[in-house]
């Protein structure tokens, strides 16, 4: 029960109004850690409740010791204008029985008018690491009053190159009195190992899940398919015949993001773009859109994707493999968030192979082989794998030194297929689904 933590009267007023009552793992977990003013280090994936997680902490610190308002006293860095966006609206409906007021900073919002609301000296600065800089370079931005800072979704800030930003600013809090709070997806590796070292102070780590820990009602399927066109008409049969309220496509590139748009105009499936070309209006009207049920489809790469938090998602379609297992995790967390059913599924060609095989191993999980039967293809996975799952490639024969004596040719005998079977370890047969019954 959030009333077991003694957060302070008018948090649980608040809480209660919003029908809070029992707290997810990572807000049992982190929650009694913040209040007693640690740093902390906390991995906890996409959905589980992570932004009031850190919110609520911050919001009891600083109604419980008032302060004169001469600059901010929480500063909340966060990779992307939509999650800093939503973050505000947290913090708004925490705080709506307070007096305390946030501020929001980002990038595509006029300049002079995010100085003026910084002169009004709001408690909680929320904003993305760029024009935060801007700010603190242009003097309308004091950071020296600042109790305690967070870092949310670290692990992409340093994917997006924001390291170096996220630094100077938190060189310029004030590192004697500040408490740290660190929230990522995923452990990030060395990267962000070194981050840590930097900002945090004798942080205590809570692993609330290992990345092979996903929601543990998200099926997770492998479709093979011989090109990018079959990916296409797998992608339109897909969506035609799955049950699903909202989906989002995920593609490497905003030239495929913009050219899948136009495969499923075609096929009259209402759809919006999302990428890192468009106008922060274009992406704040994409989501809107999403969540009014004005679209069905959200096509979107990673960049542009990072930090959406919309109810309702229960399918995601990787038309691109993710690069890594860390991005895939991040994709397909967005598929039955928060405990819900949701469908993953991954479209294969024998480009794609040894990446997923790599993703499947990193994350020690198996995944589904499904088939369509409507749209057969010649390419079902590799002849021959390893033992890793990856496909195993004919050795390269030596050359020979050219004063030997040149070897006999021989006949290539036909090798025989594989069976379906020899996909190697980490799969398993597909299952009946309810919403497939036209395809097995």
């Amino acid at each position: 029960m959030f009333a077991d933590f003694g957060l302070h009267e008018r948090l649980l007023k608040a809480l209660a109004s919003l029908s809070f009552v029992e707290p997810t793992p990572v807000q049992a977990a982190a929650i009694p850690a913040a209040l007693e003013g640690r740093d902390l280090r906390v991995v906890a994936r996409t959905g589980s409740g992570k932004t009031a997680a850190f919110v609520l902490p911050v919001l009891d610190r600083l109604l419980a010791s008032p302060a004169p308002r001469a600059g901010a006293r929480a500063l909340i860095l966060l990779p992307t204008r939509e999650l800093a966006q939503q973050t505000l609206r947290e913090v708004q409906r925490f705080a709506q029985f307070t007096f305390l007021k946030a501020g929001l900073i980002t990038g595509g919002e006029g300049f002079k008018e995010q100085a003026a609301a910084l002169r009004k000296n709001p408690e909680i600065v929320i904003g993305t690491p760029g024009r935060l800089l801007e700010h603190l370079a242009a003097g309308s931005l004091d950071l020296s009053d600042v109790e305690v800072l967070v870092l949310d979704e670290a692990d992409r800030m340093l994917d997006m190159g924001m390291g170096e930003d996220a630094l100077k600013l938190a060189e310029a809090c004030s590192a004697e009195a500040r408490q740290t709070l660190l929230f990522s997806a995923t452990g990030g590796g060395r990267v962000l190992e070194r981050v840590i070292e930097q900002v945090l102070r004798d942080p205590q780590l809570l692993i609330l899940n290992r990345r092979n820990e996903l929601n543990e009602k998200l099926a997770q399927q492998v479709i093979t398919a011989d090109d990018v066109a079959h990916k296409e008409r797998l992608l339109q049969w897909l969506l035609a015949h799955e049950a699903f309220a909202q989906a989002i496509v995920f593609t490497n590139t905003r030239v495929q993001a913009d050219r899948l748009a136009g495969v499923l105009r075609a096929s009259r499936v209402k759809s919006y773009v999302l990428h890192g070309e468009k106008t922060q209006e274009e992406r704040k009207q994409g989501v809107e859109r999403l969540r009014q049920g004005h679209v069905q489809v959200l096509i979107a790469t990673d960049v542009a994707a990072r930090g959406l938090d919309i109810e309702g998602v229960d399918l995601v379609i990787n038309f691109d493999m993710p690069r890594s297992g860390d991005e895939y995790v991040h994709r397909v967390g967005r598929a039955g968030r928060a405990g819900q059913d949701g469908l993953a599924i991954s479209l294969v060609c024998h480009n794609d192979w040894n990446l997923m095989s790599s993703i499947r191993r990193y994350l020690q999980q198996a995944f589904e082989m499904r088939q369509i039967k409507e749209l057969p293809g010649s390419y079902t996975g590799p002849k021959k794998v390893k033992a890793s799952g990856k496909a195993a490639g004919s050795k390269k024969k030596k050359q020979q030194k050219k004063d030997s004596t040149p070897a006999r040719v021989r006949k290539p005998q036909a090798r025989k297929s594989a069976p379906a079977a020899a996909l190697g370890d980490g799969f398993v047969a597909p299952k009946r689904r309810p919403s497939q019954e036209s395809s097995s």
